[in-house]
């Protein structure tokens, strides 16, 4: 009898209770995306080029004559003054020469003393200047001023081209001075990147300071294109004094402005295609500071393309456009914003709360 009267009271219960929680149908949760803001300014195209610091004036130094070099007396990277002996060449020819050409003239004169009328003919010669100076005087001091190689100015040497030993040809360079107090950066310029290089403004760094930026200007660009990389070589110097050392390896930023049109540049993952045009899948959200919404495709019109972006304009700026599994987008499908789960999660809370404070009103 009890247990009768026990199930008669809890079925009442039971069905008042599952009338004040009806079942409700599991909410499928939006799927997270990743987004970008987009942001017009005027299109421009950014380019970098890595290059070498150089000396704006650099010259070769040569022999006079040609012969065996006997004396090295500089390495590369060594500072030399105008004047400074670079290297010494074996006179030991010229002073050989020197003798046969003493003997060549005691032959002469002992052939004038022998046949008189010869003689007065020389005489007359040498005293109207048909016969020169350098003809009787010896060669020991040319030899003197010819065989050592000094530097026709001041700098830092950059390339030594023979060795000790070594016979080098007249007029053949041997070693390339540079003036360190003139630095500029050379780098060269494909050829389809000429016409804007032109135009573009200019910032260097080094790799040894690459956080350390400064202005540098265009100083020369070559009219003609490299026979075998069909590049063009650009020299730029610095805007302000900079102290570059040599040879250092330099990175050059470009900035150009494409066009007054106003675009955005986004990511080149985000551009998918509707009836065949580029579009963007663009996040509606559901309230203005909501972290969820859905997505709408947008048709967009290309202006350009970088390296790993796409500058387009159509969207309103501000808007957040999707840029990862744009293939697994559909119009109208319900996405979460990066932030979401946090949004979410208070929400949880908040709702905990509450269903604790109903449970102990309603105890």
């Amino acid at each position: 009898m009890k247990n009768s009267f026990a199930a008669a009271v809890a079925l009442p219960i039971a069905a008042m209770l599952s009338a004040c929680s009806p079942d409700k149908p599991p909410v499928e949760a939006p799927r997270p995306v990743r987004t970008f803001e987009l942001r017009y300014d005027q299109a421009r195209e950014a380019n970098r080029y890595v290059g070498t610091v150089q000396s704006q004036h650099e010259g070769d130094e040569a022999f006079r004559v040609g012969g065996k070099v006997v004396q090295r007396k500089v390495d590369v990277g060594q500072v030399v003054k105008e004047g400074d002996v670079l290297a010494v060449l074996d006179d030991a020819d010229y002073r050989l020469a020197e003798d046969a050409a003493r003997q060549a003239w005691t032959a002469a004169l002992t052939q004038a003393r022998q046949a008189d009328s010869e003689r007065q003919r020389l005489g007359s010669l040498k005293s109207d200047g048909s016969v020169s100076a350098a003809t009787t005087c010896p060669t020991s001091k040319r030899t003197a001023v010819t065989t050592p190689l000094r530097a026709s100015r001041s700098g830092v040497v950059t390339a030594v081209r023979f060795e000790v030993g070594q016979v080098v040809a007249e007029g053949l360079p041997v070693v390339s001075i540079a003036n360190p107090g003139e630095p500029e950066i050379v780098v060269d310029v494909p050829e389809d990147q000429v016409a804007t290089f032109k135009t573009a403004r200019f910032k260097a760094s080094l790799a040894s300071a690459p956080a350390e930026t400064f202005d540098v200007a265009l100083r020369e660009l070559s009219p003609q294109a490299a026979a075998q990389t069909r590049t063009y070589r650009a020299r730029l110097k610095p805007v302000n004094a900079h102290v570059l050392p040599l040879g250092a390896t330099a990175t050059l930023l470009t900035d150009h402005v494409m066009s007054g049109a106003l675009v955005a540049a986004v990511p080149a993952t985000a551009i998918t295609q509707g009836n065949g045009q580029p579009a963007l899948w663009v996040v509606k959200r559901i309230g203005k500071d909501h972290p969820v919404g859905t997505v709408e495709l947008l048709r967009v019109s290309v202006h350009g393309y970088r390296n790993d972006e796409v500058l387009v304009s159509g969207p309103p700026d501000g808007e957040q456009v999707v840029t990862a599994g744009v293939q697994k987008m559909a119009p109208g499908l319900k996405v979460a914003l990066p932030g979401a789960a946090l949004a979410e999660a208070k929400l949880t809370q908040v709702d905990t709360s509450l269903a604790h404070t109903t449970q102990q009103a309603a105890r």
